[in-house]
């Protein structure tokens, strides 16, 4: 399984960091749009649809995307990542409240809508990400990478020892707040070593921690810790879904690691969150 995880996260970086690093940034889009597109085909199949409509959902969403990149040029209103960023505290937190046992009431429609919509909002703000430059799109995503990579590690080191009850027992039972203190505790060092980084190299995009930081330090450890917990509901939100379906994965497509959904569930609420503090900091 181990040997299975490296192999498919060194194939994913050979086609990912070209794209990213190209100078155009419409290259890093058209990729990011094939791994949006590949989620939404998982989508479907998580809410019961047929193979041939949940390739729907993929030409659907693939379709969504095409239409604002001809129309926006990779650009959307900061009034986008409000209502989006809005939306996701919202209906992330009435999801996890209602439970597992809530979501197949929901009618198939307004899942398979809501999120196709999710996932094109988070391509849309990966996009535009990009387009600020490569050290503002990599800052968002190593938060989220980071967040993950401590919570586990704290969680699995000290889970339990401090809070006797479990984060979201009847959602993912080995979530534990020992875990989403340690994910905060590592994004903050994240922000404080990207910072100084910056600062160091003279960077001439800067980081997404370097432009909050100039606004307000304390804006910017509020939006680390809000960022940090959505990429917990993000998580969590999609491990209910799962849950529901009865599928311990979104597919099969990255061997070894699951699905590409099971890659992108913490950054669906953090990037359009990301490119929401951005647009009141930048204004």
């Amino acid at each position: 399984m181990l040997k299975q995880r490296i192999i498919t996260a060194l194939v994913l970086l050979a086609i990912l960091m070209p794209a990213m690093l190209y100078a155009d940034p419409r290259a890093f889009a058209a990729v990011a749009m094939a791994m949006v597109a590949a989620s939404a085909w998982e989508w479907g199949r998580l809410n019961g649809c047929s193979q041939l409509a949940s390739w729907a959902c993929g030409a659907a969403c693939t379709l969504l995307c095409a239409l604002a990149w001809f129309m926006g040029g990779l650009q959307a209103p900061a009034a986008l990542w409000t209502v989006s960023g809005g939306a996701w505290v919202l209906v992330g937190a009435w999801l996890l409240r209602r439970g597992v046992a809530h979501w197949s009431s929901i009618p198939r429609g307004v899942r398979l809508v809501t999120g196709l919509l999710a996932l094109w909002l988070a391509w849309l703000a990966v996009a535009q990400a990009r387009v600020i430059g490569v050290n503002f799109m990599l800052s968002v995503l190593a938060l989220v990478w980071v967040a993950d990579i401590f919570a586990y590690f704290a969680g699995r080191g000290l889970g339990g020892r401090f809070f006797s009850f479990k984060l979201a027992p009847s959602i993912s039972p080995g979530k534990t707040w020992e875990g989403v203190i340690g994910g905060m505790s590592g994004v903050l060092l994240l922000a404080a070593v990207w910072i100084a980084a910056d600062s160091h190299w003279g960077a001439v995009q800067p980081s997404f921690y370097t432009l909050v930081a100039k606004r307000s330090a304390w804006l910017l450890l509020l939006a680390l810790l809000f960022m940090a917990a959505m990429s917990v509901v993000g998580d969590l939100v999609e491990s209910l879904i799962k849950r529901a379906a009865g599928a311990k994965d979104s597919s099969g497509l990255l061997p070894g690691h699951g699905g590409f959904l099971d890659r992108l569930d913490a950054l669906l609420p953090t990037l359009p969150l990301a490119m929401m503090i951005y647009s009141l900091v930048a204004a």
